[in-house]
């Protein structure tokens, strides 16, 4: 197909504020975002926007296969209750549950799903 562009699990886009780490997700518009390498400010980088990933978690969260989860952007974590301004909400599904005291869940990004949560 002549207008075929990539199939787009991973893009490159300008490091946003502050830079990234490698593998240390961040909010890019709507999609949560896992940088391939690190890269500082406005450098160009690969992200990956699709896919499965095992994510840190807020530890005392109980998380069951197929819920909706949620990027807690200062914290850095997923969750699934009590977002806050700025947080990104619904942005994966949970493939596997993940109980209370452990500090990971693996979770299939969904780009376009996520809104951040606004004040008020």
């Amino acid at each position: 197909m002549k207008n075929a562009h990539s199939t787009a699990a991973t893009i490159t886009v300008p490091a946003p504020s502050g830079g990234v780490v490698a593998g240390v997700p961040f909010i890019l518009g709507t999609i949560l975002a896992i940088p391939v390498t690190s890269a500082a400010e406005g450098v160009p980088v690969a992200v990956q926007i699709e896919g499965a990933f095992t994510l840190p978690k807020l530890s005392s969260a109980v998380i069951p296969a197929g819920a909706k989860v949620h990027w807690d952007v200062s914290a850095g974590e997923v969750i699934v209750a009590s977002t806050a301004t700025g947080d990104l909400e619904s942005f994966g599904i949970a493939i596997e549950a993940a109980g209370n005291g452990t500090t990971t869940v693996a979770v299939k990004l969904i780009p376009g799903l996520g809104t951040v949560k606004s004040a008020g």
